[in-house]
Parts: structure tokens; C-alpha cells; sequence
């Protein structure tokens, strides 16, 4: 009989939100079963409470028709539920060889003998990651490991455990088309051999591609719980916001015409970029494509002064000179929205109000001192403006839904004296409503003049936001395209090497 995971009236409430709402659901093994909502839906705490991290306010979690009341991760372990978070570096010791790794819950959890023999624990990884990952070398330290990898060793880790039902957690995120296929090859593979899968994802054609039931959560509340048999990304996105969405982009503009307030001539850091020349007017939004690895970040880092690198010109709103710090950048009017937000685009553990105000100097004071009050009564304002959805603006980052944090990320330099904004994966992580709110916001700086670098490997959302694309490939920018006169299919040629 198929392994049954289940919530019965699962309620969770932190002050001033309720994060779930009567939520009554069941996930059985042998299935791939997508979780997908809006930010703010409740994804993540309903993964939080089957992992044990929270515990419900209400309701219960029952596998095999057993109710259970989990008291931490270890008791959800027990009972066969293990998760593979999206930000795997965070449950990876990247010391580690790969087999140390991937034995690394059975060594705490279980007795055993003082001494650990490497041969026996990279046999035994072996055996695990054989028909996950047959070529990886379970005596590779964690650090050498890309994304993909990493995932894999999670995944065997998993595995070792007897796990019965596996939470992926935006797995797909930080991955290319080619690595993202690769892990759908060993969920397939998976969910024939009785696992029971959960794909928590905001990109709806892979969750239409992958898994055979879906449910749908809206404000905390199970909206829809049904086969994908015959399903449309239309029909996802019109449960999950309540409402159809059109016009995804911002109105076209005009060909910028304005002076130009970039300009970057054979940037290189000797390791990833090799020699790239950008030019970026005032009021463009000038799109990067190229898949993971390609140079993307590298470029952002290297133009904010985050990143070791060199140019043999470089000019700002016409003043020459590379930025040698983050610091010089911001005071030369630049700003960055990384790609990891939560390692490098917000302080987590501060509150919104904080974040908002802290980007460039722009804490306001009164005798030297900041002015708190002034502060809570500016990021209302921006929290406002951004429909940032938060219970107030005290409320610490780390609580706010993905999509929300990057809004604060944004939100950061827009009280800031700007005039070049790079962003690097804007869209990476949240959903259709946010990427909507991301999207009019980008043509709203551009529409001030703001000049904008989007770089992405979501090729449509270059199609739908800019006025001009640079292609990269191997670090190195191989063809700066008008955007009405290309197509997805070039720019994937090109982002290959063709």
C-alpha cells in the first residue's frame, strides 16, 4: 500500500497573519505533487510544519493515517519526510567530502563506533548516489561541487534515511535548462520506485511538465487540489491569484534615446569575465541573457565594485574611474540587487523598515541620532508604494515571503540617488503577482530615466522588459541584440555557444 501523508485542518497563526488556514490535504507515495501559490500563500510554512520546523496552531500531520505531533526536524525525519531546501548550501558542510555529506544525519542521529573508516563511508555513499549521480566521486570535498551536484548529495542524504516522502523546495531555482531536466530524469525515477514527491515551484511549465497533481494555496487557504491532466499555466496562475492576469509586461517604450551613463570597455577578472564591452543609456532597460554560470553575477559584481576586476574604461554619468568598493559605487550612483537576496541583498535579521532605509547612508537622524520615528513613517510610505505585504514595517525580512523580500531588496535604493540600477535574477524564486509588481517597477525607473541592467536566464522575461539584449556566453558578451528583432530560440542558440 502507498505511503499517505496527510494535514487535517492544519492551521498555523503568528501575530497579526494567518499563515494557514484550515488546510486539509494528502500527498501518497509513487505521486509528484506540486505546492503552488502566490507568495504569502503559505508554501513555505505548510513545508515548515511536514518538516516539523513549526508546529501547527491547530489541525494535525498524519502519515499512514497516524497522527503525529512532530516536536522538531528529526521526528518528521523519523517518520520517512525529508526536505531538500533551496539554499542547499545551508544543510551541506562544505568541508566535507561528498560522502561525509551524504551520511551526515545517519552519523548524528544514530549510534555509532568513535572511529569512522573513509573507505567504508565512501563505499556506502556509493551505493546511494549510484543510481542518483554514478560519476560523482564520493571523496570530493562539497566545495568543489556546482549547484546541481550539491542537490544530488541532499537528495542521497535522503535517501539513506529511508525516506518516504521528499520536499523539494524550489530545486530549480539557481539551475539551467539542461541541469533542471537532469533532476526531473531522478524524480521520475524516483516517484516509479513508490517516493512520494512534494515540487514546491513558481515556474508553472516545469510543474506541469513534472508532476500529476497540484495544490493550489491563496492567502493561506487550499483553493484547489486536483490532477494537472489537461491543465494550463493559465489555469494555475488564475487560482493562485484569484483573479487572470494580463498584460504581464509594461507598454513599450520608444527607442531610448538618452546620453549614455554606463560605459564599460574589456572588463575582465581574470578568472570568469574575459574582455566584455557594455554600453547602457539613460532610460534603457538593457537585458543580459545567459544560462547559470555564463558570467551573469560575475558581471554585476565585477561593474559594483563587489568583485576583484579590471577595465580598460570605465565611465559613469561621463566620470572616468572603476569603482574599487561597493561603497564607491553606491557614491557614484549605482546599485546592485544580487542574486542571493537573502545572503547579500537583505539584512534578514533587521526589520523592513531598517532594510528600506539603510541602502547609501540614507538612515534618516536628528542630532546625530537616528530618527526612528521619521524611519517607521518613510518605509510605510515605500512599503505603500511597493505593496510590500508585511504586518508592519518593524516586521524582521527573514519572515517575509520571497517575493516580498525582493521587493525590499528593490525598495532598498529607490530613496537612494541611483542613476544605474544592475539586477541580477530579479525574478529569481517568486511568483507570477510579484514578478508582476518586479516588472512594472523596472519600467517605472526606466521611465524616469533610470538606466537598468536585467540580467537573467529567463530569455521571455528579457523579450517582455527590454529595449536592447547582450548575450553571454563563457563570460564573454558574443551579441548585443535589438529586442524587437530577436526571438527565445536565438538567444538560446546564442546563450549556448552557437
Amino acid at each position: 500500500m502507498p505511503a499517505l501523508l496527510e494535514t487535517r485542518h492544519l492551521s498555523v497563526a503568528f501575530p497579526g497573519v494567518l499563515a494557514l488556514d484550515d488546510v486539509s490535504f494528502r500527498a501518497v507515495g509513487g505521486e509528484a505533487r506540486a505546492v503552488v501559490g502566490a507568495n504569502g500563500a503559505g508554501k513555505s510554512t505548510l513545508l515548515k510544519v511536514l518538516t516539523g520546523a513549526y508546529s501547527p496552531t491547530s489541525g494535525t500531520v498524519a502519515v499512514d493515517g497516524v497522527e503525529h505531533a512532530f516536536r522538531g526536524p528529526r521526528d518528521a525525519k523519523l517518520r520517512g519526510i525529508e526536505v531538500v531546501h533551496q539554499e542547499v548550501d545551508v544543510a551541506l558542510v562544505p568541508f566535507f567530502t561528498v560522502a561525509e555529506n551524504v551520511l551526515l544525519d545517519r552519523q548524528a542521529l544514530e549510534r555509532r563506533r568513535f572511529w569512522v573508516r573513509p573507505g567504508a563511508l565512501g563505499r556506502e555513499a556509493g551505493k546511494l548516489l549510484e543510481a542518483l549521480a554514478p560519476d560523482l566521486d564520493p571523496g570530493r570535498r562539497t566545495t568543489d561541487l556546482t549547484l546541481a551536484e550539491k542537490q544530488l548529495v541532499l537528495i542521497a542524504r535522503a535517501l539513506g534515511r529511508d525516506a518516504r516522502f521528499l520536499l523539494l523546495d524550489e530545486p530549480t531555482a539557481p539551475l539551467g535548462p539542461t541541469e533542471t531536466q537532469a533532476l526531473f530524469q531522478v524524480v521520475r525515477s524516483l516517484v516509479s520506485r513508490g517516493l512520494g514527491v512534494l515540487f514546491i515551484s513558481h515556474r508553472l511549465p516545469e510543474v506541469l511538465d513534472l508532476c500529476s497533481q497540484v495544490t493550489v494555496l491563496r492567502d493561506g487557504k487550499l483553493v484547489a487540489d486536483a490532477p494537472l491532466k489537461g491543465k494550463t499555466t493559465s489555469w494555475l496562475v488564475e487560482h493562485m491569484l484569484g483573479k487572470k492576469l494580463d498584460e504581464e509586461y509594461p507598454r513599450r517604450r520608444n527607442t531610448p534615446t538618452g546620453p549614455v551613463v554606463l560605459e564599460v570597455r574589456n572588463l575582465r577578472d581574470g578568472g570568469k569575465l574575459h574582455g566584455i564591452d557594455l554600453k547602457l543609456r539613460a532610460g534603457e532597460v538593457l537585458g543580459v541573457a545567459g544560462l547559470v554560470g555564463a558570467g551573469k553575477s560575475e558581471l554585476c559584481k565585477a561593474l559594483f565594485g563587489a568583485a576583484p576586476a579590471q577595465a580598460d574604461a570605465f565611465f559613469l554619468a561621463g566620470q572616468a574611474g572603476f569603482p574599487r568598493t561597493p561603497r564607491h559605487a553606491v557614491a557614484r550612483g549605482l546599485a546592485l540587487v544580487p542574486e542571493e537576496r537573502r545572503k547579500e541583498g537583505v539584512l534578514v535579521a533587521e526589520s523592513v523598515s531598517f532594510n528600506l532605509s539603510a541602502a547609501g547612508g540614507n538612515l534618516p537622524t536628528r542630532f546625530g541620532l537616528v530618527d526612528f520615528a521619521k524611519e517607521r513613517a518613510t518605509s510605510r510610505s515605500w512599503i505603500e508604494k511597493l505593496a510590500i505585504r508585511t504586518p508592519s514595517e518593524r516586521q524582521q525580512v527573514a519572515l517575509l515571503s520571497g517575493g516580498n523580500q525582493q521587493k525590499v531588496a528593490v525598495g532598498k535604493w529607490l530613496a537612494s540617488d541611483a542613476r544605474v540600477f544592475l539586477l541580477d535574477e530579479p525574478t529569481k524564486g517568486i511568483d507570477v503577482g510579484a514578478k508582476k509588481d518586479i516588472f512594472e517597477l523596472v519600467g517605472r525607473l526606466a521611465a524616469e530615466g533610470k538606466a537598468v541592467l536585467y540580467a537573467t536566464a529567463e530569455f521571455a522575461e528579457l523579450l517582455g522588459i527590454s529595449d536592447r539584449i547582450a548575450v553571454i556566453y563563457d563570460g564573454r558578451v558574443v551579441r548585443v541584440l535589438e529586442t524587437s528583432a530577436t526571438t527565445e530560440e536565438e538567444l538560446l542558440l546564442l546563450s549556448t555557444g552557437g
